[in-house]
Protein backbone atom coordinates (compact mmCIF):
# COMPACT_ATOMS: atom_id res chain seq x y z
CA UNK A 1 0.00 0.00 0.00
CA UNK A 2 1.10 3.70 -1.01
CA UNK A 3 0.80 5.81 2.10
CA UNK A 4 2.92 9.08 0.37
CA UNK A 5 1.69 10.97 -2.36
CA UNK A 6 5.00 11.84 -3.98
CA UNK A 7 5.80 14.49 -6.15
CA UNK A 8 8.11 14.67 -9.38
CA UNK A 9 8.99 17.95 -10.22
CA UNK A 10 9.23 18.34 -14.28
CA UNK A 11 12.90 19.05 -15.70
CA UNK A 12 13.39 22.81 -15.78
CA UNK A 13 14.22 23.77 -19.36
CA UNK A 14 17.07 25.59 -18.55
CA UNK A 15 19.68 23.57 -16.34
CA UNK A 16 21.90 25.04 -13.44
CA UNK A 17 26.06 23.47 -13.78
CA UNK A 18 28.35 23.91 -11.60
CA UNK A 19 29.68 26.84 -13.57
CA UNK A 20 26.18 28.69 -13.22
CA UNK A 21 25.78 31.73 -11.70
CA UNK A 22 23.13 32.33 -9.01
CA UNK A 23 20.95 35.35 -6.64
CA UNK A 24 18.63 34.75 -4.57
CA UNK A 25 15.94 36.97 -3.40
CA UNK A 26 12.81 36.91 -1.02
CA UNK A 27 11.68 34.82 1.82
CA UNK A 28 13.69 33.27 4.15
CA UNK A 29 13.63 30.02 2.19
CA UNK A 30 15.25 31.66 -0.72
CA UNK A 31 17.93 32.33 1.77
CA UNK A 32 17.94 28.14 2.93
CA UNK A 33 17.95 27.10 -0.63
CA UNK A 34 20.92 30.01 -1.49
CA UNK A 35 23.04 28.92 1.33
CA UNK A 36 22.55 24.82 0.27
CA UNK A 37 23.44 25.72 -3.10
CA UNK A 38 26.64 27.74 -1.68
CA UNK A 39 27.65 25.06 0.90
CA UNK A 40 27.52 22.97 -2.71
CA UNK A 41 29.90 25.02 -4.23
CA UNK A 42 27.88 27.01 -6.57
CA UNK A 43 28.50 30.97 -6.90
CA UNK A 44 25.70 32.11 -5.14
CA UNK A 45 24.82 35.37 -4.00
CA UNK A 46 22.31 34.63 -1.27
CA UNK A 47 19.25 37.04 -0.16
CA UNK A 48 21.67 40.65 -0.24
CA UNK A 49 18.45 42.21 1.57
CA UNK A 50 18.01 40.07 4.01
CA UNK A 51 14.36 38.51 4.19
CA UNK A 52 11.96 39.83 1.73
CA UNK A 53 8.12 38.46 1.79
CA UNK A 54 6.36 40.74 -0.61
CA UNK A 55 6.45 40.86 -4.40
CA UNK A 56 5.72 44.93 -4.10
CA UNK A 57 8.95 45.27 -2.09
CA UNK A 58 11.28 42.73 -4.45
CA UNK A 59 10.46 44.57 -7.09
CA UNK A 60 11.50 47.92 -5.64
CA UNK A 61 14.85 46.65 -4.70
CA UNK A 62 15.61 44.97 -7.83
CA UNK A 63 14.93 47.66 -9.92
CA UNK A 64 16.75 50.12 -7.45
CA UNK A 65 19.71 47.48 -8.33
CA UNK A 66 19.38 47.88 -11.38
CA UNK A 67 18.99 51.26 -12.35
CA UNK A 68 21.33 52.55 -9.47
CA UNK A 69 18.87 54.07 -7.61
CA UNK A 70 19.72 55.39 -3.95
CA UNK A 71 17.41 54.33 -1.15
CA UNK A 72 14.55 57.07 -0.25
CA UNK A 73 15.83 59.80 2.48
CA UNK A 74 12.48 59.82 3.67
CA UNK A 75 12.23 55.64 4.67
CA UNK A 76 15.40 55.77 7.03
CA UNK A 77 13.98 55.38 10.73
CA UNK A 78 16.10 54.97 14.01
CA UNK A 79 15.09 52.98 16.97
CA UNK A 80 17.08 52.58 20.36
CA UNK A 81 19.88 53.97 18.42
CA UNK A 82 19.91 51.78 15.92
CA UNK A 83 19.57 52.96 12.00
CA UNK A 84 17.45 51.05 9.78
CA UNK A 85 15.97 51.58 6.24
CA UNK A 86 11.65 50.69 5.41
CA UNK A 87 12.93 48.99 2.31
CA UNK A 88 15.14 46.74 3.60
CA UNK A 89 15.36 43.77 6.12
CA UNK A 90 16.78 44.55 9.57
CA UNK A 91 19.77 42.24 9.22
CA UNK A 92 20.90 45.43 7.47
CA UNK A 93 21.55 48.29 10.33
CA UNK A 94 24.27 50.50 11.48
CA UNK A 95 24.81 53.11 14.39
CA UNK A 96 24.17 56.63 12.08
CA UNK A 97 21.83 57.01 9.29
CA UNK A 98 25.07 57.50 6.93
CA UNK A 99 26.70 54.12 7.44
CA UNK A 100 23.72 52.55 6.92
CA UNK A 101 23.23 55.04 3.43
CA UNK A 102 26.42 53.75 2.52
CA UNK A 103 25.96 49.74 3.61
CA UNK A 104 22.70 49.92 1.56
CA UNK A 105 24.19 51.23 -1.67
CA UNK A 106 26.64 49.37 -1.47
CA UNK A 107 24.81 46.14 -1.51
CA UNK A 108 22.39 47.91 -4.25
CA UNK A 109 25.21 48.56 -6.60
CA UNK A 110 26.87 44.64 -5.61
CA UNK A 111 23.27 43.40 -6.23
CA UNK A 112 22.65 45.14 -9.31
CA UNK A 113 26.83 43.94 -10.91
CA UNK A 114 25.59 39.82 -9.95
CA UNK A 115 22.14 40.31 -11.62
CA UNK A 116 23.77 41.56 -14.93
CA UNK A 117 26.20 38.02 -14.82
CA UNK A 118 23.94 35.60 -13.60
CA UNK A 119 22.65 32.69 -15.46
CA UNK A 120 19.92 32.33 -12.67
CA UNK A 121 17.67 34.40 -10.03
CA UNK A 122 16.41 32.40 -7.84
CA UNK A 123 13.27 34.48 -7.04
CA UNK A 124 10.80 33.46 -3.48
CA UNK A 125 7.58 35.10 -3.22
CA UNK A 126 6.42 34.73 0.59
CA UNK A 127 3.28 36.66 1.02
CA UNK A 128 0.74 39.10 -0.95
CA UNK A 129 -0.16 40.36 2.43
CA UNK A 130 1.50 43.91 2.77
CA UNK A 131 2.10 46.87 5.13
CA UNK A 132 1.98 50.30 4.24
CA UNK A 133 3.48 53.05 6.02
CA UNK A 134 0.59 55.50 6.50
CA UNK A 135 2.85 58.50 6.94
CA UNK A 136 4.31 58.09 3.77
CA UNK A 137 1.69 55.88 1.50
CA UNK A 138 4.85 53.00 0.91
CA UNK A 139 4.43 49.47 1.25
CA UNK A 140 7.41 48.34 3.53
CA UNK A 141 9.71 45.61 3.56
CA UNK A 142 10.01 45.08 7.10
CA UNK A 143 8.49 47.06 10.17
CA UNK A 144 11.02 46.87 12.26
CA UNK A 145 9.28 46.29 15.34
CA UNK A 146 7.54 49.87 15.05
CA UNK A 147 4.34 50.25 16.61
CA UNK A 148 1.55 48.63 14.80
CA UNK A 149 -0.38 51.92 14.21
CA UNK A 150 2.26 53.37 12.07
CA UNK A 151 0.55 50.71 9.44
CA UNK A 152 -1.98 49.35 7.15
CA UNK A 153 -2.32 45.65 6.42
CA UNK A 154 -3.97 44.17 3.71
CA UNK A 155 -3.57 41.80 0.86
CA UNK A 156 -2.56 43.45 -1.66
CA UNK A 157 -4.66 43.28 -5.39
CA UNK A 158 -3.69 40.24 -7.80
CA UNK A 159 -3.96 42.51 -10.83
CA UNK A 160 -1.38 45.12 -9.24
CA UNK A 161 1.08 42.17 -8.23
CA UNK A 162 0.84 40.72 -11.54
CA UNK A 163 1.50 44.05 -13.14
CA UNK A 164 4.56 44.78 -10.72
CA UNK A 165 6.39 41.28 -11.37
CA UNK A 166 6.02 41.93 -15.36
CA UNK A 167 7.38 45.22 -14.87
CA UNK A 168 10.33 43.46 -13.32
CA UNK A 169 10.49 40.83 -15.35
CA UNK A 170 10.87 43.36 -18.52
CA UNK A 171 13.87 45.36 -16.39
CA UNK A 172 15.50 41.92 -15.82
CA UNK A 173 15.34 40.78 -19.44
CA UNK A 174 16.72 43.97 -20.36
CA UNK A 175 19.54 44.41 -17.85
CA UNK A 176 20.58 40.82 -18.69
CA UNK A 177 19.51 38.56 -21.50
CA UNK A 178 21.02 35.71 -20.72
CA UNK A 179 19.31 35.66 -17.18
CA UNK A 180 16.96 32.79 -16.19
CA UNK A 181 14.12 33.19 -13.42
CA UNK A 182 12.97 30.28 -11.29
CA UNK A 183 9.85 31.37 -9.11
CA UNK A 184 9.38 29.66 -5.96
CA UNK A 185 6.09 30.53 -3.53
CA UNK A 186 7.87 30.34 0.26
CA UNK A 187 6.37 27.00 1.95
CA UNK A 188 6.21 29.19 5.20
CA UNK A 189 3.08 29.33 6.70
CA UNK A 190 1.97 32.86 7.45
CA UNK A 191 -0.18 31.84 10.67
CA UNK A 192 -0.36 35.66 12.14
CA UNK A 193 -2.26 36.65 8.92
CA UNK A 194 -4.63 33.62 9.80
CA UNK A 195 -4.76 30.43 7.85
CA UNK A 196 -7.53 31.37 5.62
CA UNK A 197 -5.83 34.73 4.60
CA UNK A 198 -2.28 32.74 3.90
CA UNK A 199 -4.69 30.30 1.73
CA UNK A 200 -5.52 33.51 0.05
CA UNK A 201 -2.29 34.90 -0.01
CA UNK A 202 -0.30 32.10 -1.35
CA UNK A 203 -2.92 30.98 -3.74
CA UNK A 204 -2.82 34.69 -5.25
CA UNK A 205 1.26 33.84 -6.20
CA UNK A 206 0.90 30.41 -7.29
CA UNK A 207 -1.70 32.00 -9.88
CA UNK A 208 1.18 34.79 -10.57
CA UNK A 209 3.87 32.42 -10.84
CA UNK A 210 1.75 29.53 -13.27
CA UNK A 211 0.78 33.04 -15.55
CA UNK A 212 4.65 34.55 -15.58
CA UNK A 213 5.72 31.15 -16.34
CA UNK A 214 3.28 30.49 -19.54
CA UNK A 215 4.03 34.62 -20.71
CA UNK A 216 7.82 34.17 -20.66
CA UNK A 217 9.95 31.01 -21.75
CA UNK A 218 12.99 32.31 -19.36
CA UNK A 219 10.51 31.92 -16.53
CA UNK A 220 10.61 28.72 -15.03
CA UNK A 221 8.79 27.79 -11.55
CA UNK A 222 9.83 25.24 -9.00
CA UNK A 223 6.92 23.92 -6.73
CA UNK A 224 9.04 24.02 -3.38
CA UNK A 225 4.94 24.73 -1.63
CA UNK A 226 3.58 21.51 -3.12
CA UNK A 227 6.04 19.59 -2.39
CA UNK A 228 6.24 21.00 1.92
CA UNK A 229 1.69 21.13 1.62
CA UNK A 230 0.82 18.26 -0.58
CA UNK A 231 4.21 16.18 -0.32
CA UNK A 232 5.53 16.21 2.76
CA UNK A 233 2.51 16.64 4.63
CA UNK A 234 2.61 16.18 8.02
CA UNK A 235 3.78 18.38 10.83
CA UNK A 236 7.38 16.11 12.15
CA UNK A 237 8.43 18.11 8.85
CA UNK A 238 8.14 21.66 9.92
CA UNK A 239 10.18 23.36 12.64
CA UNK A 240 8.52 23.50 16.71
CA UNK A 241 6.73 26.66 15.79
CA UNK A 242 4.56 24.43 13.11
CA UNK A 243 5.47 27.13 10.29
CA UNK A 244 9.14 26.64 9.48
CA UNK A 245 9.87 23.73 7.42
CA UNK A 246 12.81 21.98 9.19
CA UNK A 247 15.98 21.06 8.07
CA UNK A 248 14.71 17.24 6.99
CA UNK A 249 12.35 19.13 4.69
CA UNK A 250 14.99 21.32 3.33
CA UNK A 251 17.19 18.06 2.44
CA UNK A 252 14.11 16.56 0.69
CA UNK A 253 12.88 19.88 -1.20
CA UNK A 254 16.91 20.57 -2.22
CA UNK A 255 17.46 16.98 -3.68
CA UNK A 256 13.97 17.53 -5.76
CA UNK A 257 15.26 20.43 -6.63
CA UNK A 258 18.60 18.84 -7.71
CA UNK A 259 17.01 16.10 -9.72
CA UNK A 260 14.74 18.49 -12.23
CA UNK A 261 17.07 21.84 -12.10
CA UNK A 262 20.90 20.49 -12.15
CA UNK A 263 22.56 18.72 -15.02
CA UNK A 264 24.16 15.36 -14.99
CA UNK A 265 28.13 17.00 -13.90
CA UNK A 266 26.20 19.56 -11.24
CA UNK A 267 24.63 16.42 -9.61
CA UNK A 268 27.36 14.13 -9.63
CA UNK A 269 29.80 16.47 -8.16
CA UNK A 270 27.41 17.36 -5.31
CA UNK A 271 27.44 13.31 -4.81
CA UNK A 272 31.09 13.35 -4.68
CA UNK A 273 31.20 16.90 -2.62
CA UNK A 274 28.57 15.40 0.27
CA UNK A 275 31.28 12.34 0.51
CA UNK A 276 34.05 14.94 0.85
CA UNK A 277 32.24 17.17 3.45
CA UNK A 278 31.83 14.24 5.39
CA UNK A 279 35.58 13.37 5.23
CA UNK A 280 36.35 17.51 6.49
CA UNK A 281 34.17 17.09 9.30
CA UNK A 282 36.31 13.88 10.71
CA UNK A 283 37.75 13.76 13.73
CA UNK A 284 40.55 11.35 14.82
CA UNK A 285 39.81 9.31 18.47
CA UNK A 286 43.76 9.38 18.88
CA UNK A 287 45.00 12.16 17.71
CA UNK A 288 46.92 12.53 14.56
CA UNK A 289 48.11 8.44 14.20
CA UNK A 290 50.17 7.42 11.12
CA UNK A 291 46.71 5.92 9.55
CA UNK A 292 44.92 9.11 10.23
CA UNK A 293 47.79 11.57 8.45
CA UNK A 294 47.25 8.66 5.47
CA UNK A 295 43.61 9.92 5.44
CA UNK A 296 44.46 13.98 5.58
CA UNK A 297 47.20 13.03 3.15
CA UNK A 298 44.22 11.00 0.50
CA UNK A 299 41.74 13.96 1.47
CA UNK A 300 44.15 16.56 0.01
CA UNK A 301 44.58 15.27 -3.07
CA UNK A 302 41.12 14.52 -3.30
CA UNK A 303 40.73 18.90 -2.72
CA UNK A 304 43.28 19.39 -5.02
CA UNK A 305 41.75 17.17 -7.70
CA UNK A 306 38.86 19.88 -7.76
CA UNK A 307 40.29 23.08 -7.30
CA UNK A 308 40.39 23.51 -11.11
CA UNK A 309 36.44 23.26 -11.11
CA UNK A 310 36.09 25.21 -7.81
CA UNK A 311 37.35 27.05 -5.21
CA UNK A 312 38.14 24.79 -2.25
CA UNK A 313 41.45 27.25 -0.86
CA UNK A 314 39.74 26.85 2.86
CA UNK A 315 39.25 23.51 2.65
CA UNK A 316 42.73 22.67 1.55
CA UNK A 317 44.02 25.47 4.11
CA UNK A 318 42.35 23.59 6.71
CA UNK A 319 43.66 20.56 6.10
CA UNK A 320 47.14 21.20 5.42
CA UNK A 321 46.82 22.92 8.69
CA UNK A 322 45.71 19.76 10.46
CA UNK A 323 48.66 17.73 8.86
CA UNK A 324 50.99 20.64 10.08
CA UNK A 325 49.87 21.34 13.66
CA UNK A 326 48.20 17.89 14.47
CA UNK A 327 45.03 17.44 16.14
CA UNK A 328 43.18 17.19 19.51
CA UNK A 329 41.58 13.49 20.10
CA UNK A 330 38.01 13.18 20.12
CA UNK A 331 38.59 11.29 23.57
CA UNK A 332 40.35 14.23 25.46
CA UNK A 333 36.89 16.17 25.01
CA UNK A 334 37.11 19.28 27.56
CA UNK A 335 34.01 18.41 29.01
CA UNK A 336 35.09 14.98 30.09
CA UNK A 337 35.73 14.88 33.70
CA UNK A 338 39.39 13.70 34.99
CA UNK A 339 38.75 9.87 35.89
CA UNK A 340 35.31 9.50 33.94
CA UNK A 341 35.60 6.17 32.11
CA UNK A 342 34.61 6.08 28.32
CA UNK A 343 33.30 3.07 26.69
CA UNK A 344 33.65 2.32 23.15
Amino acid sequence: MQFHTELVPESLPHSIGLNSRIVTIGSCFAEVMGRRLADHKLTVLDNPFGTIFNPVSIVRLLTMALYGTPPDEDRYIERDGTWFHYDFHSSLWATNRDELRTLLIRTLAQTGLALREANFLFLTLGSAVVYRHIETGKVVANCHKMPGQLFEKYLYQIDHLRDELTRLLKILRKANPKLNVLLTVSPVRHTRDTLPINQVSKSTLRVIAHELTVWNNWVSYFPAYELMIDDLRDYRFYEADLIHPNALAHDYIFDKLAESAFDAELRDFIVQWSKLKKSLAHRPLYGNSPAHEQFLGRLLTQLESLSAQVDVSAELAAVRSRLKGGEQPESQSADRKDGEIEFA
